[in-house]
């Protein structure tokens, strides 16, 4: 199992983040980091983090006492403004993930985790930048991509991510939710045995037999229905306003397909907001992410948790071998 891990934001936590969890034993699997060699060391002198750092070739192995950079040379120690946004830093980030993305595709990493990018320092840069999981799939060549939050409570996966709730709803369409659904049920398979799975509503009382809008009968419904004659594990649409309380407190499902960005983040945040990984589907690679952002207010401190990044990791690995619960 080789690992690519990107560094992300260089101004905000990404790196210390790396270097705390490598220096503490806590990655448990060979990996390269896609950044830049002279960052991380700046980083490492900074904040007193005595671990091996070089630079690495995708050619050879990744050696399991120290970091080994695939070094992209974009940033100087003067380039790095920590807890500030910079477009220098921003489009590096970017750079990171691209390279990584076209690693995995050529299967020269079994996987690849990602540190938080700032959508605003990347968009100086690229404007039509909105999101690691839209640029991966661009990259790719995958349409229908979409995000899973997953967490030892509840895992979500969702409809749309990041648009305007006004663009969400009208992304409520059969087609794209039977797609939703048959994802989640082949990720959700590798993560839970005999795994129960529910769709959320999109309105309130999941419309009330077409009182409070009929997205459920015309979209959602039919999409529920499809799946199940294809022995999908699959139950709904169901009022979300009650779904949370019966997957979590009752323990009925394990995951919940969302219609919407806010309606699976939301819920899955206020569990577990540490314990939270992000993951693409729809990709013919495995990407995970923590589910964090920059965190420029904290940056460069060494006080940023490393354990989203651990759980991105272990999420990665389970993926990467189709391994079961």
């Amino acid at each position: 199992m080789r690992l690519g891990i990107t560094v992300g934001d260089s101004s905000g936590v990404g790196p210390e983040i790396l270097l705390n969890a490598f220096s503490r034993g806590e990655i448990r699997y060979p990996f390269f980091a896609f950044g830049d060699y002279e960052v991380l060391t700046l980083c490492a002198e900074t904040l007193g983090i005595s671990v091996p750092i070089r630079r690495a070739s995708l050619n050879e192995e990744p050696h399991p006492g120290e970091i080994g950079v695939i070094d992209h040379a974009l940033l100087t120690s003067t380039d790095v403004t920590p807890g500030e946004i910079n477009a220098a830093s921003g489009h590096a980030a970017r750079a990171y993930v691209v390279s990584a993305t076209h690693a995995a595709l050529e299967r020269r990493i079994d996987a690849m985790v990602t540190l938080p990018m700032n959508k605003e320092a990347t968009q100086l840069s690229d404007p039509d930048f909105t999101g690691h999981t839209e640029l991966i799939g661009a990259i790719c060549g995958s349409k229908d991509v979409t995000i899973m939050l997953a967490s030892e409570e509840l895992i979500v996966t969702h409809v749309s991510t990041h648009v305007s709730l006004a663009e969400a709803i009208r992304r409520v369409r059969r087609d794209r939710i039977e797609r939703i659904i048959d994802l989640t049920c082949d990720a959700v398979a590798r993560l839970r045995d005999s795994p129960r799975i529910a769709v959320a509503g999109l309105n309130p009382h999941a419309g009330e037999n077409g009182l409070f809008g009929d997205e459920e009968i015309r979209e959602i419904a039919p999409a529920v229905a499809w799946a199940k004659e294809r022995g999908l594990p699959i139950e709904g649409p169901f009022p979300p306003d009650t779904l949370f309380y019966q997957a979590v407190r009752r323990k009925r499902f394990d995951a919940i397909v969302c219609m919407y960005h806010d309606q699976g983040h939301v819920p899955l945040k206020l569990l577990d907001f540490e314990g939270g990984v992000n993951v693409a589907l729809g990709l013919p690679i495995v990407r995970t992410s923590v589910d964090h952002g920059t965190a420029f207010d904290i940056a460069w401190k060494g006080i940023a948790s490393t354990r989203p990044l651990i759980g991105a990791i272990d999420m990665a690995v389970k993926l990467a071998s189709g391994a079961g619960k």
